[in-house]
């Protein structure tokens, strides 16, 4: 009996579901930068061989820009092997740029409204010479005392 890794990676092993180790392959790529790094990465993908991250700030480019030699050296002289099963020479190159669409919210925020037991029981003095004021005053009073 097969256990799950197993399966997925007889899966993957499929060419229908190739493109599953090339971004098994991206993640390992993107593991070796600093965390920092990792966290202003919007994502990855590969086209005409080059591998390009698109971050969503300035700074995240140009900490990518410090680091990039390092790792292009370090995947020359070691490749990982989820990218040696997919395609020895998957990409040649990477490239970073900056996107300036924001990024959509995971979540959407729930308006939540509470409601509160009245504590009043709608019996205090108006002491108001305004009429207006006075009128309305009134009127919340009695919004209390049929609430009660």
């Amino acid at each position: 009996m097969k256990n799950a890794s197993q399966i997925i990676n007889s899966i993957q092993s499929r060419p229908q579901f190739s493109k599953l180790s090339y971004y098994k392959c991206i993640k390992i790529v993107q593991s070796m930068f600093t965390p920092p790094i990792q966290r202003m990465i919007n994502f990855a993908y590969i086209k005409n061989r080059t591998l390009f991250f698109v971050f969503n700030h300035p700074v995240g480019k140009q900490e990518f820009d410090n680091s990039i030699q390092s790792i292009k050296s370090a995947l020359k002289f070691l490749m990982p092997q989820e990218c040696k099963e997919c395609d020895e020479n998957l990409f040649d190159d990477i490239k970073a740029f900056v996107t300036h669409t924001p990024k959509k919210q995971e979540e959407e925020f729930k308006e939540i409204m509470q409601v509160y037991k009245e504590r009043s029981s709608g019996n205090f003095e108006i002491n108001v010479h305004d009429e207006k004021l006075d009128s309305l005053i009134r009127s919340i009073q009695e919004i209390i005392k049929s609430r009660k």
